[in-house]
């Protein structure tokens, strides 16, 4: 019965959707969870300062955060992310649709049959040529991007897939802001090294192999800390792991389980992250100027031609240059770091707008609605 009142809430948050008036309706994003808000919150934010636009919030979760941000021009639909998600966005009337999910019109999700333009914003600083799915970004109109590196990888997809150029917009990483800006507040030195193992997802992940739990027996009977967040799908997928791990240590004052991501305490109370592939750990180097471990289990590789671009992907390019690479066969390593903070100047020449995406990408989001009604009404 649940299930079924369920069901209709979320028809009636499409019915809703589509009776609100069309001036209402212009610009509309989607969040896939509760994960995604912290990359979408500045954006809206901006926008209703800098503009008169309503803006309709679409999430496939009843707990997103997005629900708490009240505002008048500010309109929350909770949707599935099914069947009634799918039809909705295959007919959905608006002018914008800015999202994080890559793959549109590829599976399920498919773009409107209507006039909309799409605009991609990233929720993570890695390459979009590796660890996305060819074709991920094909049906985008705008590509919002972190760096230099996503224009270069961009332009380099389009012309390998002979694609139409996109409008490749400088920017930045509202996820990184936001550690930056909580990072403001003075930290205090740890008098035993505390790790914080927060690693990627997948088959070969560290957590997945079985790494993660002799990381963690290792840093433990040693006598320091280590905190374990996994990534959500490693939840989804490898729940076992996780358990096993927890079981093992739940009574050690020195191990800390966060199950949360969204909350950032875990990044600024730790030194050192362990990680392997995860975007995670590009966004505690630049934005805490802490080292990584990364651990050295197989590529995350989602695209297996993604070499035919001839560009390195940036996380691969960049790994020495803000942490140290742990042999798995010497895991021993971890406990003798000597990875270097890593300096401003690389911050700056790999990351755009630092501190100001979501004001730039606002303004930006404004005038791409403003250009697409009045092309829209000429023709």
């Amino acid at each position: 019965m649940n299930k079924v009142r369920g069901f209709f809430s979320k028809i009636r948050s499409v019915m809703a959707y589509n009776q609100m008036p069309r001036d209402k309706r212009r610009l509309t994003f989607y969040s896939e969870g509760i994960n995604y808000w912290s990359y979408l919150e500045g954006l809206v934010k901006h926008v209703l300062t800098q503009s008169d636009l309503d803006i309709c919030f679409l999430t496939s979760s009843a707990d997103d955060p997005a629900l708490k941000f009240k505002h008048d021009r500010f309109h929350v639909f909770v949707i599935d992310e099914g069947y009634v998600r799918d039809w909705l966005f295959a007919n959905i009337e608006t002018s914008v649709f800015v999202m994080t999910m890559p793959d549109i019109n590829q599976y399920q999700v498919k773009r409107s049959k209507n006039s909309v333009h799409y605009v991609y914003t990233q929720h993570s600083l890695v390459s979009l040529h590796m660890v996305y799915r060819p074709g991920a970004f094909d049906f985008y109109d705008t590509i919002f991007c972190s760096g230099p590196h996503h224009i270069q990888e961009m332009r380099a997809i389009e012309k390998e897939r002979k694609l139409t150029p996109k409008k490749l917009f400088q920017h930045g990483y509202a996820r990184l802001d936001s550690i930056l800006d909580h990072a403001k507040s003075a930290h205090k030195a740890n008098e035993q090294t505390h790790y914080l193992l927060a690693p990627s997802w997948g088959k070969d992940g560290t957590i997945e192999s079985g790494l993660g739990k002799q990381i963690c027996d290792l840093i433990l009977e040693n006598n320091f800390k280590v905190t374990l967040r996994p990534h959500p799908m490693t939840f989804k997928h490898a729940g076992h792991a996780i358990e096993e791990i927890v079981k093992a240590h739940a009574t050690n004052p020195n191990f800390t389980f966060e199950k949360n991501v969204l909350d950032q305490s875990s990044l600024h109370d730790s030194d050192v992250m362990i990680c392997d592939w995860s975007g995670a750990a590009l966004d505690y180097a630049f934005g805490l100027r802490k080292p990584v471990l990364f651990i050295d289990v197989p590529r995350k590789v989602n695209n297996p031609n993604y070499e035919s671009i001839n560009i390195t992907p940036f996380e691969v390019s960049i790994r020495e240059e803000i942490g140290q690479v742990i042999p798995v066969d010497n895991l021993e390593a971890i406990l003798k770091f000597d990875a270097k903070p890593i300096s401003a100047d690389l911050l700056e020449k790999n990351i755009y707008n630092i501190g100001k995406s979501d004001e730039i990408g606002a303004a930006e989001l404004i005038r791409i609605v403003n250009e697409v009604e009045n092309k829209n009404a000429i023709s």
